[in-house]
């Protein structure tokens, strides 16, 4: 546990408490301050991709249209090495179930499919697509019904893990490393008791 002290820090628009956030993820202060710095970077940016689409929905948790600051740190919290494994289950689940109704649909998974592959540049059959389908929903839908409930998912991903590797970024373990350009003299400090 840490005492943390601020100097007084300037308010920038959208620029949320730093110890605050720092205290609801698992974030330091300092890295908190360095994400700002990479939000301030790409916030404006604007991509028309579905998945991009998807994420922002998810992050957006106050649906105000836009990601503010504090979205951004608890969206990329889910992310961090230390977050827990539940969030980032339940995270991917949400990510996957496109249209929010609580089941993950075999059109889902190939528009999440075809989009990953098109991030990647990869090119696949339609049968070779139709197939891995086909695998997917044989191993996760238990009940045979159709789609894949929470449970099931839960399941799946238990006895899959390589696909939740997706859902850590080991560079967030310590940010201000990663990016260092990002780092400033931070006016609030993180002390360790």
């Amino acid at each position: 546990m840490g005492c943390l002290q601020s100097k007084g820090r300037r308010q920038f628009p959208g620029y949320e408490d730093p110890v605050l956030l720092a205290s609801q993820t698992a974030f330091t202060v300092s890295e908190v301050e360095a994400l700002f710095e990479l939000f301030k970077s790409i916030s404006s940016s604007v991509i028309d991709d579905g998945l991009i689409n998807k994420i922002f929905d998810l992050f957006d948790v106050k649906q105000k249209g836009v990601i503010d600051f504090e979205d951004f740190v608890q969206g990329l919290n889910v992310f961090h090495p230390n977050a827990p494994h539940e969030d980032k289950i339940d995270f991917s689940f949400k990510l996957y179930d496109l249209d929010g109704t609580g089941f993950i649909e075999r059109k889902e998974v190939k528009q999440m499919l075809i989009a990953l592959l098109s991030e990647s540049e990869m090119r696949l059959a339609d049968e070779v697509v139709e197939s891995i389908l086909d695998k997917t929903f044989q191993e996760a839908d238990a009940n045979q019904d159709g789609k894949i409930d929470k449970a099931e998912w839960e399941t799946f991903v238990s006895c899959n893990p390589s696909l939740m590797k997706i859902m850590t970024l080991p560079y967030l373990r310590d940010i201000t490393t990663t990016f260092p350009s990002f780092v400033f003299y931070s006016e609030v400090e993180d002390i360790a008791t």
